[in-house]
């Protein structure tokens, strides 16, 4: 419990303890399976289109339904949807361990995200509660911070590591025992919190908010990997129209998901956008790094896993540096300073080729992911102070959402490309695996007599690398952009590093 001059004692640091293991397995589900894509195509065959819903089925969940479920949180009790939730991804992490097919694989991923959604908020909105002293929540926070971007590192090498010495599967029952660790300890450790105020639980919007994202994506996805043809764009356009109503009713609905007024306070609406980009880049590439690594070079998934590691030491500096200078130097330019940095990172990858040395694509995606990762690092905290304080809660979880909904589009948006321009690069004559995915083209080369499977090999890898140019071009042109729009939106700030906000008010409950 909290001492008399209201900072956490034992309890409550125990319980941030308990609560960043959910979020790191929150932020590695993402990642997890990067280096397992070449198994699950010899295993379950995977169309090219089911290959990255199964990538990204799981992330576009995730950040469709978390303000719902923040809200859901306020009213319900938070801890009580931790313990739900967890317990609901422990489950759907064992039906995707031993998932039979692709749809299955598919279905399982989307439980998984809606698993994720339902205890992610309460992780951060306990952090919050809990440390109702500025500096200890500002630590708090940082903490909370730090393990959802090494998640997201770490969550490659973890998959690598398993597919070392286990089927793929394993990737996912990792998660099992921490959910039930946190299912045990929770009572014990953590309090109920609940929101004093509880408007009527916006159900509408919560359906609008999916029923906008997932049509939208499904139809962007086919038309870029399939091509022209009436039934995605008739998808997209449903989506887009289902879109509209959804500003509607956040514009007019007496308590929306989402309170459309922050965004009208420029610096909250530059931060989100700012951060929405960057893991658009950093996440978005991700995936072409570590197929290069593994179908390209021809590295095993634990190599393939301690190469993509390396990059991180440039995230590592980049978040010190950044942190360093934000005392000092004006948002502005530490921002656009860290796009060009991404968009020089793109660059480089344009000039990636097959037989290229391992220097040129690790050195390239360090650049994206320091550039991306130094300009988030910088922005949390300035959702939260241009808020008002009795709004922290949303602009937190429109924040988290947000910054998804960027790794999410990025894995889809480049993955679409690079797919597109593999598909246009294959021989006709080429077996359908061969031509739909670069792992379908190495399972199929090792049932083929060594001259063909060399050459099917060959080609295949050079139609990867040339869709991996045209995504790389893609991330320079969205990277120069965001260096504008950030330079844009932030030059009115000052260098002046402002402390954690207030903490909200809050019903506590035994």
């Amino acid at each position: 419990m909290t001492t008399d001059h209201g900072r956490a004692g034992r309890r409550e640091w125990l319980g941030l303890a308990l609560l960043l293991l959910p979020t790191l397995v929150l932020a590695t589900d993402m990642g997890v399976l990067f280096f397992a894509v070449p198994f699950i195509a010899t295993d379950l065959r995977p169309s090219g289109t089911q290959q990255l819903w199964i990538m990204d089925m799981y992330s576009f969940l995730l950040a469709g339904l978390l303000i719902p479920m923040g809200a859901l949180g306020d009213r319900i009790g938070r801890r009580r949807l931790l313990i739900g939730g967890t317990a609901a991804f422990a489950a759907a992490s064992l039906v995707a361990a031993w998932a039979d097919g692709a749809n299955q694989l598919i279905a399982a991923r989307a439980l998984l995200g809606v698993a994720g959604a339902v205890f992610g908020p309460s992780t951060l909105a306990l952090v919050r509660n809990m440390f109702p002293d500025p500096k200890q929540r500002q630590a708090a926070i940082g903490a909370w911070s730090g393990v959802m971007m090494a998640g997201a590192t770490l969550g490659p090498v973890i998959g690598g590591v398993l597919l070392e010495h286990f089927w793929w599967g394993s990737a996912f029952l990792i998660a099992v025992p921490v959910m039930l660790l946190v299912m045990a300890a929770a009572p014990v450790l953590l309090p109920e919190y609940r929101a004093p105020q509880q408007g009527r639980f916006d159900l509408l919007g919560a359906a609008l908010s999916v029923a906008t994202v997932l049509p939208v994506v499904y139809g962007i996805k086919t038309l870029a990997v399939d091509g022209w043809s009436t039934r995605p764009v008739l998808v997209l356009v449903a989506g887009l129209l289902v879109g509209a109503g959804l500003a509607v009713r956040l514009r007019t609905a007496a308590h929306p998901l989402i309170d459309l007024s922050l965004f009208r306070i420029r610096t909250y609406s530059g931060a989100i956008t700012v951060n929405t980009i960057a893991m658009f880049a950093m996440m978005g590439f991700t995936l072409f790094t570590s197929q290069y690594l593994q179908l390209v070079k021809g590295y095993g998934p634990l190599a393939a896993s301690l190469w993509a590691l390396l990059p991180s030491v440039g995230v590592g500096a980049a978040v010190g540096g950044f942190g360093a200078l934000a005392g000092r130097v004006r948002p502005a330019v530490l921002l656009t300073a860290g796009f060009l940095a991404s968009a020089a990172g793109f660059a480089a990858m344009a000039f990636v080729a097959p037989d290229s040395s391992l220097a040129l694509p690790l050195t390239a995606a360090g650049i994206i992911a320091a550039g991306a990762v130094g300009t988030v690092s910088i922005t949390g905290e300035m959702v939260l102070s241009a808020a008002p304080a009795e709004r922290a809660g949303a602009a937190g979880a429109t924040s988290e959402t947000a910054q998804e909904l960027g790794s999410s589009l990025g894995i889809a948006v480049l993955g679409a490309a690079g797919a597109a321009v593999y598909r246009s690069r294959m021989d006709g004559s080429a077996p359908d695996a061969a031509r739909d995915t670069l792992g379908g083209a190495v399972t199929t080369a090792a049932h083929l007599p060594a001259d063909t499977a060399e050459q099917l090999l060959s080609t295949a890898r050079d139609a990867f690398t040339a869709g991996m140019h045209l995504a790389a071009v893609v991330g320079v042109v969205v990277m120069l952009g965001a260096a504008l729009v950030a330079h844009l939106l932030m030059r009115h700030l000052r260098p002046v590093q402002q402390p954690a906000g207030k903490n909200s008010q809050v019903v506590q409950t035994t």
